[in-house]
């Protein structure tokens, strides 16, 4: 009886193999991503609607919820890339090198902080957090003051992270249309 062989991986299958993210990571990435950009959506949105709406506290209690699941998928993501690692990069300058891990490294500071001082805001509100409908324990009063510090805090990243995801996905472009390196498929499910 005769063994099948299966063709060896040609060099480019076994370069991408070795190179992408773990699925674990990837399906955490696209998750994350895709809630992240519905949370500045609905957060850009929601400082907008004048006071006494009626569905307005439906809205803000939604951001809230999802807005702390995302951190809890961010908590696992942290948790299965130090277990997992990271492929390395394809090569590239120096200067590209320090703007990826620079961007990445404040995404992540960013998708720690908001959440936190989005949570922290609230603890200094009467009403407090729900998270899906259970009221979280408040680490505040109600400080008019401090509510508006740690709210303007969470402004400011919710500014900041809009311009590092349109960082993140310029430089996937730009890896993918001119430098054609194959980086994006790291990413890709």
């Amino acid at each position: 009886m005769t063994a099948v062989r299966t063709p060896p991986a040609t060099r480019e299958q076994s370069r991408v193999a070795n190179d992408s993210f773990a699925p674990p990571l990837i399906a955490l990435h696209w998750v994350i991503a895709i809630a992240i950009i519905a949370m500045l959506c609905i957060g850009f949105y929601m400082v907008g609607l004048p006071r006494g709406l009626p569905f307005k506290s439906t809205v803000i209690n939604f951001h809230k919820s999802l807005g702390l699941t995302v951190f809890l998928l961010v908590l696992i993501r942290i948790m299965v890339r130090l277990a997992y690692g990271r492929p390395p990069l394809p090569p590239m300058g120096a200067w590209q090198r320090a703007a990826a891990s620079i961007t990445q490294g404040l995404l992540y500071v960013g998708m720690v902080a908001m959440p936190l001082t989005g949570y922290l805001g609230s603890s200094f509100n009467k009403y407090g957090t729900r998270f899906w409908g259970v009221l979280l324990p408040q680490w505040g009063w109600d400080d008019k003051a401090m509510r508006e510090l740690f709210f303007g805090i969470h402004g400011y990243i919710a500014w900041i992270m809009a311009a590092l995801v349109v960082l993140h996905f310029l430089g996937a472009m730009k890896h993918q249309l001119i430098d054609k390196d194959g980086l994006l498929r790291r990413m890709w499910p």
